[in-house]
């Protein structure tokens, strides 16, 4: 049985659109496909797909807030148990790009 002991926070896409228009510093995570990335994409994040995220976690800041999302909330919640796991300060975006795409600023998500 798996149980959840990484500390990570979630954040709601109306909680996310508000750090973005307080200009918090903090990094903006996709770790979808990149067909998915290219489709489809929270303005300025940065694309790093879960199955190379061991591979590539040297590429994150430790010394800012990582908000990951994906397309519902699965990956990114993964994503977030194992960063959280390795010292990172990390938020889960619930229920993804797929939630962030239903609100209001949506127009802030770029679309191919």
């Amino acid at each position: 049985m798996f149980f959840n002991t990484a500390k990570y926070k979630n954040i709601t896409a109306e909680d996310l659109n508000d750090k973005i228009e307080r200009g918090e510093d903090f990094l903006l995570l996709d770790v979808r496909t990149p067909a998915e990335h290219a489709s489809q994409a929270i303005e300025g994040s940065y694309l790093i797909p879960v199955q190379e995220l061991a591979y590539r976690v040297a590429e994150l800041p430790r010394d800012k807030e990582i908000v990951i999302y994906c397309r519902v909330g699965n990956r990114s919640a993964f994503a977030s148990t194992y960063l959280a796991r390795l010292g990172y300060n990390v938020t889960n975006l619930e229920g993804g790009i797929a939630a962030w795409s239903r609100t209001d600023h949506a127009a802030l998500a770029r679309v191919s």
